[in-house]
């Protein structure tokens, strides 16, 4: 009897009638192969499509504006047996707004913009139809990516908007906007180059810009009061962030000027990575999901309520059809419509290894240089079997993707969740093995013993391509912070020392190496930890330290230059990892290694790097011949600083790299 009533119900939709098809549970939603949700249009129509297969009625509302009463009609949308509602509206629509509204259960729910909008107006509580050719900058169509021939050739940058140019000494006009990341010429107090120029200079050749997508934390009718927020509360997928825009009422106005800012960075040899939050919405009941499509794109306890993987009141459930449809035609989106180059997935272990491989495939199937990777954990348990989970651990099951080694950023400074401990720089026993581990970037290694890596007893990463080396980012202490409450013992210039220790070995280590805005002159956010609400005064980027720590910049950019010059450092295999890396014996609180035989075809047959995380200096034998300095940890010069043999002192908090 049942099947028949389905039967029926399918047959009274396919004529267009209002009765809901019933389910049994939300896996049996029919799913919906077209590529045509949301809104197509012409001059003479516009075709919307909404897929809501539980819904009995939908209506469609058109307005003027992105806000305000200007209601021009309301339509009632046709129901078809794969779930999808449609309408057509007669004549031209463009620069129009509209919302979806449905009816389920017998009671109208919210309403809400489409999931699928590329457009929307102020707060993002309206879609926009726009014609998105308009909204391409000058010379779009003939915008080229900056050259990468290898995924270890990158450096990696991450900067949130705002902090980049808010602060008063950055000398960008626009100030925490896209468009102040198109400005050049721009001088810190000090005459010194600020914002992208200063990114240029640095050498980095990828920006990760925290997340840019439409997110709801900001209001964004009151731009002239202070505001903040980190961006991982998502609104509109599809759509960049209204604050960071001249005019967020304005549904155009955002999309052209991050096309222009990523034109910029391109037209300036950096590429742009999107920092993507598909494991949670930023509400849950009345998210736009939620009121959509109910319940069908979360994951649920048995009980029925949400589950909370999160920590933020929800996790997305990417292994049902539509929700995996949904991510991986959104960042085929990002990488088409806005040209981006890379995704950073935020608690990627939410997401299911199914639908990891199959995005990046997707992804790689329109740009093969395009990078995937992610947070390999998640913030709370998930129904979603561990097995199944993209967690760090299983990334060696991965496509090109790539996960952030914690194993590395802690053995360096010491754990994220205990404030006052310290790490391998700061002089603390029993961190060299994770750090060893991080500089054959996660591989397989006979010189490692994995029982002493702190997290992992088992390289995770296949090639060293899957592992992103950093020792801070913006989550928890900046590294200066951290190293000052570890050590509050210790003197400014130990501080300086272990901080420069620190980045050295990232930008040494094999793996792709990733760096956190500002660190390079010792960035401070004034001991604050979690700091995704705090204000300007506490997030903002300080370009006066640029100019208080300017060894400490010169340093890092040169350092930069050496790893960008020489293949040794940025090995493409693990089987040329273990041929090439060999670790030489020392003591407890110093870790070296030889990079021998012209490693990846480097000009330099032989490279020994040596570091000293200790408080005492240590003598280290050399082995026979002479070897050529280029870098004493606080200067680098491919040249030659000077020439030694048999023996190398090392200072406390130190690191030497030496050339044959």
């Amino acid at each position: 009897m049942k099947k028949l009533f389905s039967l029926l119900c399918i047959i009274l939709l396919m004529s267009h009638c209002d009765h809901p098809t019933t389910f049994e549970n939300l896996n049996d939603y029919p799913i919906y192969k077209g590529k045509d949700l949301g809104f197509t249009y012409s001059l003479d129509a516009t075709t919307f499509k909404l897929w809501s297969p539980g819904a009995s009625e939908v209506r469609l509302h058109v307005y003027e504006k992105g806000d305000g009463d200007n209601l021009l009609q309301t339509y009632k949308m046709q129901g078809k047996a794969d779930g999808v509602w449609s309408y057509e509206v007669k004549g031209n629509l463009k620069d129009v707004y509209y919302t979806f509204q449905v009816n389920q259960n017998g009671q109208w729910l919210q309403e809400k913009p489409d999931l699928y909008a590329v457009a929307v107006g102020v707060n993002g509580q309206r879609s926009m139809v726009i014609d998105l050719n308009e909204t391409d900058p000058k010379g779009w169509n003939e915008d080229q990516k900056p050259v990468l021939k290898h995924p270890t050739d990158m450096i990696i940058y991450e900067m949130h908007i705002r902090d980049l140019s808010i602060h008063k000494s950055s000398g960008v006009r626009a100030k925490g906007k896209y468009a102040g990341l198109t400005e050049t010429g721009t001088k810190s107090p000090e005459g010194l180059s600020t914002g992208l120029d200063h990114i240029k200079s640095l050498g980095v050749t990828h920006v990760h810009l925290l997340p840019t997508f439409d997110h709801r934390s900001i209001d964004e009718t009151r731009l002239d009061e202070p505001q903040y927020n980190w961006g991982y509360d998502p609104l509109n997928y599809n759509v960049p962030e209204g604050s960071f825009s001249t005019d967020p009422y304005n549904g155009k106005v955002r999309i052209r000027e991050f096309k222009e800012m990523v034109k910029t960075f391109h037209d300036n040899g950096i590429r742009v990575i999107l920092d993507v939050v598909y494991n949670h919405t930023g509400q849950t009941e009345d998210s736009n999901f939620n009121q959509l499509v109910p319940d069908y794109f979360y994951r649920q306890n048995e009980d029925g309520s949400f589950s909370d993987a999160s920590a933020c009141g929800n996790e997305t459930a990417s292994e049902r059809a539509m929700m995996r449809k949904y991510m991986i035609e959104s960042v085929k989106y990002w990488a088409e419509e806005y040209h981006i180059d890379g995704f950073r997935f935020d608690l990627m272990g939410i997401h299911d290894i199914a639908t990891m491989n199959e995005l990046s495939k997707n992804l790689h199937q329109i740009d093969p240089t395009i990078f995937v990777y992610g947070e390999g954990w998640t913030a709370g348990d998930s129904p979603l079997p561990l097995e199944n989970r993209a967690l760090k651990a299983h990334t060696y099951k991965m496509e090109k993707v790539a996960a952030f080694s914690d194993d590395m950023r802690d053995g360096l400074k010491g754990s994220v969740f205990e404030h006052e401990e310290g790490g391998f720089v700061s002089n603390t026993s029993g961190t060299k093995e994770s750090v060893k581990f991080g500089i054959v970037a996660s591989t397989q290694h006979p010189q490692v013993d994995y029982k002493k890596v702190n997290y992992s007893d088992a390289p995770w990463a296949a090639e060293p391509n899957q592992t992103i080396n950093y020792v801070s980012c913006h989550d928890n202490h900046t590294l200066f912070d951290k190293l000052n409450i570890s050590r509050p013992d210790a003197s400014s210039d130990d501080i300086i020392r272990m901080h420069r220790l620190a980045e050295t070995l990232v930008l040494t280590s094999q793996g792709v190496p990733f760096i956190h805005a500002g660190m390079e002159f010792l960035r401070t956010k004034n001991g604050v930890e979690n700091s995704y609400i705090s204000p300007d005064t506490i997030n903002q980027i300080d370009w006066t330290r640029k100019a208080a720590y300017l060894s400490v910049f010169e340093y890092y950019r040169d350092l930069i230059a050496l790893r960008r010059q020489h293949p040794a450092f940025r090995m493409p295999t693990t089987e040329m990892i273990q041929a090439h890396l060999v670790f030489l014996e020392s003591p407890e609180q110093v870790i070296a290694y030889h990079l021998k035989d012209h490693a990846n075809d480097d000009p330099w047959q032989d490279i020994l790097l040596f570091f000293n995380g200790g408080e005492t200096a240590v003598d280290m034998p050399l082995p026979d011949g002479k070897w050529t300095v280029v870098s004493n940890g606080k200067k680098v010069d491919t040249n030659g600083l000077y020439i030694t043999e048999n023996r190398l002192n090392l200072p406390a908090y130190s690191s030497f790299i030496l050339k044959r």
